[in-house]
């Protein structure tokens, strides 16, 4: 006999975007094989934008553009052969592209007090939730705001804009086909506010009066172009117009006072959009007179033995007339009584100070004298210790070579012998190459630490280098030594050694560590540059790079820390090598609010709630609906992966009560649950039944079983419910048995089987991936036995 036909190729799931062409094929093992495709248990002869084709040994299904109509389970049937599959049809929201761009690349700019309206039509399988946050929060309407939403559009409109609406706008779309984020940008421009207060007099005398004040805390969005200030005599109610300053000067001096006359000020910022209310002064006076400012600390020159020199320099702010000389005060250190230095100003601003006590140390103070008085103090000076005149250092001691390489060696030593060391204020290293005589000193300012790096050296070069230990009677003798750098390393372009356990994506739960090491290899040492969406790393970020290795950690992650981090390493090569990785901060849900039920369609409960507060900041956020029979029952999921908040119930048993329980789900875990509290209960409608008695005809009335209505074959999403019903005649009434895959259900608690007058139902409770399978009705009298067989297939929710 001829060999039997098999399939080489089955049929795949197909899951395809609505308005997109889609593609079934398998391949079979014989030419000439003609087969019957089938749509959901149904045979196909012609559907609106399907065509079926054979080529060789490949049979197609070819739909032009997908609809949702063209949803469901598949099949190609011959003879000997079957194979099935499913085409999923997916229609997530979305908007126009050219709109798309315009809205998320040109921000929408408006001048306060103008209204704004933001419309963005879209596309895609209702229902669709549109929302629009900002600062994370989901906007609600108010007096100012409101966010209107239709089947086909969502619209944002504010009425008299202020500044603070201006900010970083977020519209999202979702549907049980997937979310659309759009990011805008809103820039509303208005006046600067009045400057920062209060206005500070910096400086009042008899001739001028000098006022300091600081930029305004919001500039209205464009930058503050200069300031107006104004003056107005006390018991006058004439404001005088003195001048504008330039935007970096917040100072201003005026000459139009007179002596002993009382004044108000008042400070106006403008920009290209006008001028602020005003920031005003309190009452200032033009004094006659005004002693001096305190000059700065002043420094310590030198100390020996019965004398201490100190120099200084003339305060910053004279007075109302020139500076005459200084004062000096003097106190032993830790006590708190200052003691003068000289009665009679002096002019200079250098002190040499003699008849000091040995041992002891000093602090100094110096004020400045005019013709209105004695000035403020300065602040204490650096202590300073009378003492005998230092001698030099001696040498440093253990001078080595701890480490080179092809550019640079690094040198140790130890502080000179204690006799020689005291008083060291720190050292300097100088070196000569082996064909040049002059030293070059390698340090600026003296080295505090016993070790340096001497860098920028020449391969295959043979250096000198001598250390200096420092004090105050300058340098002590020199520790020499002869170095030479070891071989250059191989040159070892950037590149960054991504394996298994370097992540591309990282959900960190929010108060956690983010914590990245990224392995690298470079010679010599690159540069390491870490991003955050393209701008460098916040604050609280820290990189630690070392030994091939380089870190990024956030110790407690917050929501803002989501995002795409970029490490980029470029070396002197030239060659840049980069490598990104997405951060998505979130948190275990917070539950959904309360539930409503209605009965929208009959036998069905529509269930609804508030959304979970989570929903602002997690994009992939969804929910799931459970019930139970009795308020002791066992929890089951109807519903799951709902990104909207709705769920309709189906096949609902009259006279049940019925209990719903929603909760949120995310990568990270499920939140708390939202309980109905009163049952749900479809009543059970009583049967009238009018019986007619039949003559007695003689004759044997008994009939086989036979099925009016035959099982059909049934496509339900994981969680809900189905029922399968059929109908069945005969005399007397059949006894009715159900099989799944050749199993009695008789005994199975999971399924709940109904017989009324011939009307035969099977209810499957909370469908899983298990209960697919190949289910089978019996009907047996006394007269005959009958069947019908009929498939049910679970779709999942992804």
């Amino acid at each position: 006999s001829a060999p039997r036909c098999h399939v080489n190729k089955q049929l795949l799931n197909v899951r395809v975007l609505k308005g997109e062409p889609a593609e079934l094929s398998c391949t079979v093992s014989k030419d000439g094989v003609t087969g019957t495709w089938f749509k959901d248990g149904l045979k196909l002869t012609s559907m609106e934008g399907v065509c079926f084709k054979k080529e060789g040994l490949v049979h197609k299904l070819i739909i032009d553009k997908v609809e949702d109509i063209h949803a469901g389970k598949y099949r190609f049937k011959s003879e000997d052969i079957k194979t099935e599959a499913s085409i999923f049809v997916e229609d997530p929201p979305q908007v126009d592209k050219v709109l798309l761009k315009n809205l998320t690349s040109v921000p929408t700019v408006v001048k306060a007090g103008q209204n704004v309206t933001i419309k963005i039509p879209f596309e895609g399988r209702l229902p669709i939730r549109a929302a629009w946050l900002k600062d994370k929060m989901e906007l609600a309407d108010d007096t100012r705001i409101r966010v209107d939403k239709t089947d086909t559009f969502t619209k944002l409109s504010i009425s008299s804009s202020e500044r603070k609406d201006a900010g970083d706008y977020k519209v999202r779309l979702k549907n049980d086909s997937g979310v659309l984020e759009i990011n805008l940008k809103l820039m509303v421009f208005d006046k600067p506010q009045p400057p920062a207060g209060p206005i500070k007099v910096v400086e009042s005398s008899a001739n001028d009066i000098t006022i300091q004040w600081k930029p305004p805390k919001d500039d209205g969005g464009k930058p503050v172009q200069s300031y107006i200030i104004e003056r107005q005599q006390v018991g006058k109610n004439e404001w005088v117009t003195l001048g504008e300053t330039p935007r970096s000067c917040t100072t201003f001096t005026t000459n139009k006072v007179e002596q002993d006359m009382s004044y108000y000020f008042r400070v106006r910022a403008v920009n290209a959009e006008g001028t602020s209310d005003a920031l005003e002064s309190g009452e200032v006076k033009a004094v006659s007179k005004a002693t001096p400012g305190a000059p700065d600390p002043p420094e310590i020159v030198s100390a020996s033995r019965g004398t201490i020199t100190i120099s200084w320099k003339a305060p910053h702010k004279s007075g109302s007339s020139r500076i005459v000389g200084y004062l000096i005060q003097k106190r032993k250190k830790g006590t708190m009584t200052w003691l003068p230095v000289n009665s009679v100003p002096i002019a200079d601003k250098k002190l040499e100070m003699t008849n000091l006590k040995k041992g002891l140390q000093y602090e100094f103070r110096v004020a400045a004298v005019n013709a209105a008085g004695t000035g403020d103090a300065s602040e204490p000076s650096k202590p300073a210790f009378v003492r005998d005149s230092t001698k030099s250092p001696g040498q440093v001691q253990d001078l080595k070579v701890s480490s080179s390489d092809s550019s640079s060696i690094t040198l140790t030593w130890k502080r000179p012998e204690a006799n020689d060391g005291s008083d060291v204020k720190g050292y300097e290293v100088e070196m000569r190459s082996s064909n040049n005589l002059n030293w070059t000193k390698c340090n600026a300012l003296p080295i505090e630490t016993t070790t340096y790096t001497v860098k920028g050296l020449q391969t295959k070069e043979i250096y000198f280098l001598r250390v200096r230990a420092l004090n105050d009677s300058g340098p002590g003798e020199a520790a020499e030594l002869e170095a030479s750098l070891g071989p250059a390393p191989p040159v070892v372009p950037p590149r960054l050694l991504i394996d298994a356990t370097v992540k591309s994506f990282l959900v960190i739960k929010a108060g956690n560590t983010i914590r990245v090491n990224i392995p690298f290899e470079a010679s010599p040492d690159p540069v390491v540059t870490w991003l955050k969406d393209g701008h460098p790393l916040p604050s609280q970020a820290t990189i630690n790079t070392k030994d091939g290795t380089t870190q990024l950690l956030i110790g407690a992650a917050e929501l803002t820390d989501s995002g795409t981090y970029t490490i980029e390493l470029q070396n002197g090569l030239g060659k840049r090598e980069t490598f990104s990785f997405q951060v998505q901060v979130t948190d275990i849900p917070q539950p959904p609010g309360p539930i409503q039920l209605q009965e929208n369609v009959p036998n069905t409960v529509t269930v609804t709630w508030e959304p979970s507060a989570s929903e602002k900041w997690e994009s992939n956020l969804y929910y799931t609906v459970l019930k139970r029979e009795s308020q002791k029952g066992v929890w089951r999921v109807v519903g799951d992966l709902i990104y909207t908040n709705k769920f309709t119930f189906t096949s609902l048993i009259p006279g049940r009560d019925y209990y719903f329980r929603v909760v949120a789900k995310n990568n990270l875990g499920t939140s708390g649950p939202s309980e109905t509290v009163q049952p749900w209960r479809i009543r059970k409608p009583k049967a009238e039944f009018h019986l007619k008695p039949q003559k007695y005809k003689g004759v044997n009335q008994n009939q086989p079983p036979r099925f009016l209505v035959l099982l059909k074959p049934h496509v339900v999403t994981t969680g809900s419910e189905c029922r399968m019903s059929c109908a069945v005649g005969g005399h007397p009434p059949p006894k009715i048995r159900w099989y799944k895959d050749s199993r009695d259900l008789s005994n199975d608690p999971t399924y709940f089987c109904t017989n009324d007058f011939g009307v035969c139902s099977l209810v499957v409770l909370g469908v899983t991936k298990q209960d697919e399978g190949e289910y089978m009705v019996e009907a047996i009298n006394d007269s005959g036995r009958a069947f019908s067989k009929a498939f049910l297939t679970i779709k999942g929710n992804d």
